[in-house]
């Protein structure tokens, strides 16, 4: 072999080993960039996954706690018709009390509302036509006993049970209905303390 030849050999010897330490630094580089982004890749699927079990979770309390919400409200409304009912009920029972037991409701409530002042005193149709001899007197006793007079007028009121006082044109609404509806509320709570 002739010296140029050698050199030629020894620049090519040289150029196939720059070539395979470059080849191999940049299959080196490659590797480490593959590894880079597969762990990029991983810590991003993690990171995804970690929201959407986040996300999964918080959507499965909130869906819990709407549930939640919805069966209290429908617990509050099943309660609340137990107890309007069971107002109802008493209502009713009131209204069709024997006339002996209802009168002498009538009586309390003479005691409770009649007023010293000079008045009238209606009642409804039923009531007028079932009242107890001598109670028009019972009514004139429980007016005097307060310092007023009532007579009983002869007239009916359009009304379930009790009675409507007139004290100068004004009415004071006495009836059964008109006293349960004001003490709805404090009723309620009765009897939702009994049941509940």
């Amino acid at each position: 072999m002739s010296g140029l030849d050698k050199m030629k050999s020894q620049i090519l010897d040289e150029a196939t080993h720059s070539a395979e330490v470059k080849i191999a630094e940049a299959k080196a580089k490659a590797e480490e960039l593959i590894e880079a982004a597969k762990a990029q890749a991983a810590a991003e699927v993690e990171k995804i996954s970690n929201k959407a079990t986040a996300d999964a979770k918080n959507y499965a309390q909130r869906v819990a706690s709407s549930c939640e919400m919805q069966r209290k409200q429908a617990l509050l409304r099943a309660k609340q018709d137990v107890i309007s009912g069971v107002l109802d009920q008493a209502y009713e029972r009131i209204l069709n009390l024997d006339a002996d037991a209802y009168f002498d409701m009538v009586r309390k409530m003479l005691d409770k509302y009649v007023l010293g002042e000079s008045g009238e005193i209606y009642f409804s149709a039923k009531d007028l036509s079932r009242m107890p001899a001598g109670f028009e007197e019972e009514i004139q006793k429980a007016a005097v006993a307060k310092g007023g007079a009532l007579s009983l007028a002869k007239e009916a009121k359009e009304m379930d049970g009790g009675f409507i006082l007139v004290y100068g044109g004004i009415e004071e609404n006495c009836t059964i209905k008109a006293l349960f509806d004001a003490k709805r509320d404090e009723l309620s709570d009765k009897v939702h303390g009994l049941l509940f």
